[in-house]
């Protein structure tokens, strides 16, 4: 008789949530080898209570997504524009970066047409700064509070729960300030080969001080050393079927096999009073500044060389926030970017609990970590705390707070009355122009004949007539030439869809052949 194959989880290595060791991972305990389960088998009763609660809800937009970490090294003296120690000369920076879709769910396929998120946590001598952008360096919106209208268009119908490009298209173009992002979307960049293959953008506006206190407002850009690909759509569509992780596979395999993927990372810089009577307004989130105007200075790079060794601990609870902010930067009167502020904090609250900063992934570096002095205080998961010290400021024993006066080093004059308004529109403000410069110089005629090709796909999916005329004037409104060849295809796609359903109906009893 053959001896019996060695088991590795015979002898029991295992514990329990107390640390105790565990009796048996295979095994419950039972009165008798045939009898009833016992309530008191507490090791079953904590595994199956735990297994319940393991997932945490999932991000609104960005849910599906993956990530790695690198290191931000600074090559170039921008000490002129700001003080942020992460971007002293010489400086390396720990980094996480996620990438993402915006509106597909978490078992959506990697390969949608779709932005891409592109959220960076640096974790710098200072605390952590967040960075949260996409693949593209505007965005569809200027004012947040159109963005849950925004996100509910692009996700699932309330009563058949599908994906419906009506919603999607009335929504954008009873919106025209979307042109320039859909155009984005619509265009080859709406399917990235890889992330890797990816530029990303930190989109909004951001002010930078250095240290004589001199404002000036930045965007920032990370272009791909890997060059960018992208993928034909019925590529994309083949790649969805046979590996709807493509995208998170093909960047774990990359660097695990050392082939780090890297971006370097350039500032615009406008002048802080320039800002004021630029023909652009330079906070609005829908605009790209041109960079005749405002050139890229090259900052350093961006390099991601290490995977995740736990992607529940590491990726999914990763909380990003653009208030998560650092001395040397601050923000802008961009409107989508103060409402980012509140909401992603707020988000990651409602996601991961208060305390979620406290999570090892979120933790700033330990010496700062060591050094901090906040007054929040308890709620779920509390690990860290200040002791017995005051829990209130100010206070007279010892214990220090924060009471600058006077003029808030990052911030910016503004005055007028509480309105309920628009944005005002500059000499170059329209909602079409920008758009329009992407498709005619910008985009190869291949490039605008795939553009065609894809919107008239969507156009041709859409029930409401009003909405569709809406639609093909949106276009129109793009570029004249662009509309008019959307405009033939989509009436060639409809009048062949009739034709093939037609063809298609099922005879009946009792029809003649």
């Amino acid at each position: 008789m053959s001896e019996k194959p060695i088991n590795p989880g015979d002898d029991s290595g295992s514990t329990m949530l107390n640390g105790a060791p565990a009796a048996s991972d295979r095994q419950s305990v039972t009165l008798g080898p045939d009898g009833p389960l016992l309530l008191h088998d507490h090791h079953l009763v904590n595994s199956l209570a735990h297994f319940n609660r393991e997932n945490i809800p999932d991000r609104k937009p960005h849910a599906k997504g993956a990530g790695a970490f690198g290191e931000l090294v600074i090559t170039q003296d921008i000490s002129r524009y700001t003080k942020a120690a992460l971007f002293q000369p010489g400086a390396r920076t720990r980094a996480l970066l996620r990438f993402s879709t915006v509106a597909g769910e978490a078992g959506s396929p990697d390969t949608w047409r779709d932005v891409r998120g592109f959220a960076l946590k640096f974790y710098t001598t200072e605390g952590n700064w967040d960075l949260v952008g996409n693949n593209t360096p505007i965005f569809f919106l200027r004012d947040p509070m159109k963005f849950p209208h925004f996100i509910r268009s692009q996700k699932r119908l309330g009563d058949k729960g599908l994906r419906d490009q009506t919603m999607q298209w009335d929504f954008w173009t009873l919106s025209p300030e979307t042109a320039h992002q859909v155009t984005y979307l619509m265009g080859d960049r709406g399917l990235p080969r890889t992330w890797r293959h990816m530029n990303g953008y930190g989109s909004h506006t951001y002010m930078l001080i250095n240290e004589a206190g001199e404002r000036f407002w930045t965007k920032f850009h990370f272009h791909t050393n890997q060059g960018v690909e992208n993928w034909s759509g019925q590529d994309a569509e083949e790649i969805a079927g046979q590996d709807a992780d493509f995208h998170r596979r093909d960047l774990f395999e990359a660097i695990e096999r050392g082939d780090y993927p890297s971006w370097t990372l350039s500032i615009q810089v406008m002048p802080y009073e320039e800002a004021k009577t630029y023909r652009i307004n330079p906070f609005d989130l829908t605009k790209t500044w041109p960079h005749a105007d405002y050139p890229l200075i090259e900052v350093g790079t961006l390099t991601l060389n290490e995977n995740p060794e736990n992607f529940f601990a590491q990726i999914d609870q990763a909380s990003f926030a653009p208030s998560n902010i650092v001395p040397g930067i601050g923000f802008s009167p961009d409107r989508m970017l103060l409402a980012r502020v509140f909401a992603y904090a707020d988000a990651q609250r409602a996601r991961l609990g208060v305390n979620h900063d406290q999570i090892p992934v979120n933790q700033p570096l330990p010496e700062v970590r060591e050094a901090s002095n906040t007054y929040t205080f308890d709620g779920p998961m509390r690990y860290f705390h200040s002791g017995a010290q005051p829990t209130y400021a100010a206070n007279s024993a010892g214990r220090p707070y924060a009471d600058e006066q006077g003029r808030l080093e990052s911030g910016w004059e503004a005055d007028g009355e509480m309105v309920l308004a628009a944005q005002t529109l500059r000499e170059d403000d329209d909602d079409f122009s920008q758009a329009g410069i992407l498709v005619r110089e910008v985009f190869t005629e291949a490039q605008r004949q795939r553009l065609v090709d894809t919107v008239a796909g969507g156009l041709a999916q859409i029930e409401r007539p009003e909405v569709l005329e809406r639609a093909l004037w949106y276009w129109r409104s793009v570029d004249e030439g662009v509309g008019a060849r959307i405009e033939e295809t989509v009436a060639r796609l409809t009048g062949q869809a009739a034709d093939s359903a037609a063809e298609r109906t099922p005879l009946r009893e009792g029809d003649s052949a």
